[in-house]
């Protein structure tokens, strides 16, 4: 059975009440127990303890970031949680950098010691789709995971990788949570089908 781990990254926060990045994560919770997976979660702005986190890092298969885009990135409370969670986890979830003095082939980033592992974006965003597509519109084309470029990095860094990004666009402008609700839901039955 695969076993997946989701992190709440929402937060209320000025305008911002983190209630749909709750909702998406409740959905993700309810759709991967119905089709069988093994799921542990954490709200992130509720407190955690490390070396729990840790721990759960090295149960998951699957890491699952659900978090709103503030600031073009990462809150900084998920930011916080990934400097205190990844740094805790050396000599567990990573080595080193990789390198060695006495090895030149190797690169910095190949000392993950979770290869195997994968992870996956659920994003909330105020921009409008067009602002990640169109190149002469704000992220110049270069779509949501350029974004995140630092953030994948990261995860790569353990050595994971990266599954598809969720992203729910136009947010505040715009919002329908259903239609956000049922995108999650075909996204996520396409990203995992059903426990094996």
């Amino acid at each position: 059975m695969k076993k997946i781990l989701l992190l709440n990254g929402g937060k209320q926060f000025a305008h911002s009440d983190g209630r749909l990045n709750q909702t998406l994560h409740d959905a993700a919770l309810a759709h991967l127990d119905r089709a069988g997976f093994d799921v542990q979660q954490t709200f992130i702005d509720g407190g955690y303890d490390v070396q729990a986190e840790v721990a759960k890092f090295l149960w998951a298969d699957v890491i699952v970031y659900q978090m709103p885009g503030w600031w073009m990135g990462a809150p900084w409370t998920v930011k916080k949680y990934i400097d205190e969670v990844f740094t805790a986890g050396h000599g567990s979830l990573y080595a080193s950098d990789g390198r060695t003095r006495s090895d030149a082939s190797q690169k910095y980033g190949s000392g993950g010691l979770v290869q195997g592992k994968q992870y996956m974006l659920s994003l909330t965003w105020n921009a409008p789709q067009q602002a990640f597509d169109d190149p002469s519109d704000f992220f110049e084309g270069k779509g949501v995971d350029a974004v995140y470029f630092p953030f994948h990095k990261a995860n790569q860094f353990l050595g994971m990788t990266g599954l598809p990004t969720f992203l729910a666009v136009d947010v505040m402008k715009r919002p329908d949570v259903p239609a956000a609700l049922a995108a999650y839901e075909q996204h996520l039955e396409r990203v995992f089908g059903k426990a094996q």
